[in-house]
């Protein structure tokens, strides 16, 4: 993905109705698009019953950022789409949550490779959200789909 066209989608991203509505904030992005750090300040439109964060609204903070670090870094040749997610909560979250996402360019690297050589692939990616002490309020696992555009998915294979 070029990038000026990745820069301007980050840009509209404020305005995305699950991060507006939630107060969720794009607070770091590294000039190569591998690293992000998202905050959430806890207010009265983004708490739950408790007086805490909102579950939806933690998973929210952690959607697409995966997705994002490869589209950006893989380029218009590949397809990348989340594929399975699971959020684990630790503990009630108070004050501003903190989430940091990041894939080293060695990585990257042994993607583009990998998927190439395959056709598509899929990896595990972990996070965590800390609120304000550092503490561990939710643990994130996503696995994301990756495929090179030449490549055939099975079905097309298939059905010939």
């Amino acid at each position: 993905m070029k990038t000026k066209r990745f820069r301007k989608l980050l840009r509209l991203l404020r305005f995305y109705p699950p991060f507006l509505g939630a107060g969720i904030r794009i607070k770091e992005v590294s000039d190569d698009f591998s690293r992000f750090v998202i905050v959430m300040p806890l207010r009265f439109y983004n708490r739950n019953v408790h007086g805490t964060h909102f579950g939806g609204s933690l998973y929210a903070m952690c959607d697409p950022f995966y997705v994002f670090i490869l589209m950006a870094n893989l380029g218009d040749e590949f397809i990348v789409w989340d594929k399975t997610a699971t959020i684990h909560f630790r503990r009630p979250g108070k004050g501003t949550m903190r989430v940091v996402f990041e894939i080293s360019k060695e990585e990257i690297v042994s993607i583009k490779d990998e998927v190439r050589a395959l056709g598509k692939n899929t990896y595990w990616y972990k996070a965590e959200v800390k609120d304000e002490e550092g503490k561990v309020v939710a643990e994130l696992e996503k696995e994301i789909y990756v495929r090179h555009k030449k490549s055939k998915p099975r079905e097309q294979i298939a059905s010939k």
